[in-house]
């Protein structure tokens, strides 16, 4: 099964904004005539593993390197390098151009940007006299589609940068994607937008309206109807949750990236110990598009009930006489018969991990957490785990959690805390621990929390939630509702002006935008729950939200929109954008320094 997953069945031609970045990739290795080392940052590796398979690069004569400090080791006179706007990836490539020279090596060498080049980085090129040496250009590639509803903009680091480093790059790099969007599929004419950097990217997006716009009267209908941006910060409490949904586990536990998932090929029934096999997870996949967004204890049911109805087949079939169509139906069946074992193998393995005392002895913890009610017995958990040396990602996940939902820690705590983790972990953390101060996610107590208030308000912890037949969103955490998603429902059933109160207890402003040219097409506040002929679009399909998260989103959150939109009743067919797909790891990971 392909890693490239199939958008036949997206709310949006998907699949034309895939093959618009796959045309204008093939056309810069088409214009460099002949053999060629393609040299790739290693970011982008995994993105490119979603638009093209490496097959078809090596029939353009591809030889595919990833970017290191080390030379190239390659008989090409061709150097093409595809490569984020970093300054050390600038490095690298001029020790190679300089390791180069000093060998009397003649390359011609052509420097693609993703997706597009930054002053400072050609600053660096023309210091170390290369840059005259370099055919530079661009390689636009602002969005990914993931999956037939999830967009990534593969900005990993957006989150830290702007609120760690103060650089809204990336806040115009998202801005930028959801303009070209509008080229293709017309002016989005709601407009949501909840913390700060949602309210930028929303200023932004208007800026770019204006000084290159997009025709209404060329495009009918929009396609979309609204977009709601979603800043991060507004919700870092459902991210340090442990996601319980099929998904959301196996990007916990195994780590899920550009759709795939590496694994030992043991695991997945492979005799070679030690060779690593990629499995690839997305809906081309038809038994994990179903099962991917249950809880993942109705999840071991539902396979052990389709073995167990595939085992009767198989019974009934040895025993008794069958018609052809029965016997068709059956080899239907055995055809998916490597699904099921790819699945049975993977849920058999992340069993190892949910059974252990210590996992749910987390779960117990971070319900507490969010209970938000027994800060003595949280911060002697999160102190044991400090004196345990447990892992540092762990630690700060907890910490976070423990931060937000207290609005920060009396001082005496904090300082022995902070302390304590420097202590443990090495006085190089210091750097981590002031990103994450700056980030407002580990800090002094110097107001009363608002958690308390927020979750009773919007209903975020429910009791007795039936994760086998689900009627909330709070089922993806096993009884905890993510504020994000419940600010989106909120947001479709009613708008946000009946919640305005709650809002303000959030972190940033907010605001509600209907651009030009759009009075007759109805907002939320006018848009009852329930389906009207207006809010179709001309082929007969439910309007469409789409949903952006600024600094990442969650496999758990992403099921839970899709709760959302197969409700009965449901007006609209829901899409995500994101800068990542996070978790809890890879969220605080991008806050820590690494000292070489």
């Amino acid at each position: 099964m392909s890693q490239i997953p199939n958008l036949e069945n997206a709310p949006i031609n998907l699949t034309a904004i895939r093959a618009r970045a796959q045309t204008e990739l093939e056309n810069i290795l088409k214009n460099i005539r002949g053999d060629k080392c393609l040299v790739i940052d290693p970011k982008l590796s995994g993105s490119l593993s979603l638009l093209v398979q490496s097959s078809e690069l090596k029939k353009h004569g591809v030889e595919l390197r990833h970017l290191t400090a080390e030379p190239i080791q390659s008989e090409s006179t061709k150097v093409v390098y595809l490569v984020r706007a970093q300054l050390d990836l600038m490095k690298f490539i001029c020790s190679h151009i300089h390791n180069d020279t000093s060998k009397g090596l003649h390359r011609e060498y052509h420097l693609y940007f993703v997706p597009r080049r930054l002053v400072v980085c050609e600053k660096i090129l023309e210091e170390e006299k290369v840059h005259e040496l370099l055919n530079i250009g661009e390689f636009p590639l602002y969005m990914l589609p993931i999956d037939e509803d999830v967009i990534s903009f593969e900005l990993d680091l957006a989150e830290k940068e702007y609120l760690v480093d103060g650089d809204p790059t990336s806040l115009w790099h998202i801005a930028k994607a959801i303009h070209n969007l509008e080229f293709s599929f017309g002016v989005i004419p709601n407009v949501r937008a909840m913390g700060k950097a949602a309210i930028r990217v929303a200023d932004i997006l208007n800026r770019m309206q204006t000084e290159e716009p997009v025709s209404n009267s060329n495009m009918g209908i929009p396609e979309i109807n609204t977009i709601i941006l979603l800043d991060r910060e507004v919700d870092m409490v459902t991210p340090m949750c442990s996601q319980l949904t099929y998904e959301g586990l196996i990007d916990e536990f195994l780590g899920v990236n550009n759709g795939a998932v590496e694994l030992d090929a043991s695991i997945m029934g492979g005799q070679q110990e030690g060779k690593k096999l990629k499995v690839p997870l997305n809906s081309s996949d038809k038994l994990f598009k179903e099962i991917r967004d249950l809880n993942f204890e109705v999840v071991v049911q539902v396979l052990r009930q389709k073995a167990t109805s595939m085992k009767q087949d198989y019974t009934d079939i040895s025993t008794t006489t069958q018609t052809v169509s029965e016997l068709k139906d059956f080899v239907k069946k055995l055809n998916s018969l490597p699904e099921m074992t790819r699945h049975i193998n993977l849920a058999q393995h992340l069993t190892t991990f949910t059974s252990i005392p210590s996992f749910l002895g987390r779960l117990d913890m971070e319900q507490t957490l969010v209970e938000a009610q027994s800060y003595d017995i949280c911060f002697d958990y999160i102190e044991e785990m400090i004196h345990k040396q447990e892992s540092l990602e762990n630690v700060l996940r907890f910490l976070v959690l423990f931060s937000i939902t207290n609005a920060g820690l009396p001082k005496k705590n904090f300082d022995y805390l902070r302390r304590e983790l420097l202590h443990s972990y090495g006085f190089e953390h210091i750097a981590t621990l002031n990103n994450l101060e700056k980030a407002g996610l580990f800090k002094k107590q110097d107001s009363r929390s608002n958690w308390l208030t927020i979750k009773r308000a919007l209903q975020l912890v429910v009791e007795d939630t039936d994760t086998a037949n689900p009627n909330d969103i709070s089922y993806v955490f096993s009884g905890y509702a993510p504020l994000s998603v419940r600010l989106v429902q909120h947001a479709i059933r009613s708008g946000w002006r009946p919640i305005e109160e709650i809002l303000r207890l959030l972190p940033g402003p907010h605001s509600e935008i209907k651009r030009g040219g759009f009075s007759s097409i109805p907002s939320y506040d006018t848009l009852p729950g329930s389906l009207n002929s207006s809010d179709k679009v001309v082929d007969g399909r439910r309007a469409l939200v789409l949903v952006v998260f600024i600094g990442g989103v969650t496999f758990a959150e992403i099921s839970a929109l899709r709760f959302l939109s197969s409700q009965e009743g449901m007006a609209y067919d829901l899409i995500v954008g994101t800068t990542k797909i996070v978790n809890g790891h890879t969220l605080i990971r991008t806050f820590i320094e690494r000292w070489c």
